[in-house]
């Protein structure tokens, strides 16, 4: 897995390559002047530090300033951060830490508007794999500042049953048993089920949550009920802004929801830059 260093490292090896020819032909070395970051509307911000990591790896003498943190709700307008020190430095760096802060902004922004819909039911909104290649550190990040949480980070941390693997191995019931006898005791294990009869399968067979995939409402409440505290319950599938409150009240325990972080669009922030003398 990329470290956040190593993916900073990519994305301005991609856009600098061997060398800013506008910038550096353009600009004297010597050159300092004054970044600032606004917020263009109204957003969550996510990927402040990234954005500072970003300048940093340019040059490490750039000196750095903001009232807000990630987490914080920024209002059109306002400051989000300011970059002084070496100009190049500034021109160079502008868009690769907006990129940054623009796509992990957006995640949290529209992670915090699902969230405040269900803030008072005790419900946990949780994000998928569904996410950019390389960037999932990052995009899972977001999600938390935007007050979401994250379920597996890959293949390699948690047990998830899906349908291809019940169809790799003739059944839910094989399925669990097969991982099962491998596995640590500490390991869950989740199933994911379309209907009713693959509800009780997956109870009888010792699954400790199960995943309703793309289920009505009502077939939602029916499972809670038949599941009735025997397993957690995981609804996924059809969550939207319009959906989330009724799929809060059937009962579930968990909402998991790919749109967090394939669908977020990113926020509008821009740098404006000043010379100084």
């Amino acid at each position: 897995m990329h470290s956040v260093s190593d993916l900073i490292k990519l994305a301005l090896e991609e856009d600098i390559g061997s060398g800013d020819i506008t910038t550096d032909y353009a600009v004297p070395e010597e050159t300092k002047g004054l970044g600032i970051i606004v917020a263009k509307e109204s957003l969550v911000l996510a990927g402040l530090e990234i954005a500072k990591q970003v300048f940093t790896h340019l040059d490490s003498t750039l000196f750095f300033e903001s009232v807000f943190k990630d987490g914080d709700r920024v209002e059109k307008g306002e400051t989000a951060l300011t970059v002084e020190g070496n100009m190049r430095a500034l021109l160079k760096g502008e868009r690769t830490a907006l990129n940054f802060m623009q796509h992990l902004s957006g995640i949290a922004t529209l992670v915090r508007s699902y969230v405040e819909i269900i803030k008072n039911k005790p419900v946990r909104l949780v994000d998928t794999r569904k996410t950019t290649p390389g960037l999932r550190v990052l995009e899972k990040y977001a999600v938390r500042t935007g007050g979401g949480y994250n379920h597996r980070t890959g293949l390699y941390d948690g047990v998830l049953i899906k349908d291809n693997h019940i169809a790799a191995c003739g059944g839910i019931t094989p399925a669990v048993e097969k991982i099962r006898k491998q596995i640590s005791h500490l390991v869950k294990i989740e199933v994911e089920v379309t209907n009713l009869v693959e509800v009780r399968e997956a109870i009888k067979a010792g699954a400790e949550v199960i995943m309703l995939d793309n289920m009505s409402l009502d077939q939602v409440r029916e499972a809670v009920s038949v599941i009735n505290g025997k397993a957690l319950v995981e609804v996924s599938g059809n969550v939207t802004a319009k959906t989330l409150s009724e799929l809060a009240d059937t009962g579930v325990d968990i909402i998991s929801s790919g749109a967090l972080t394939h669908s977020a669009r990113s926020v509008d922030l821009s740098m404006r830059i000043k010379a100084l003398i």
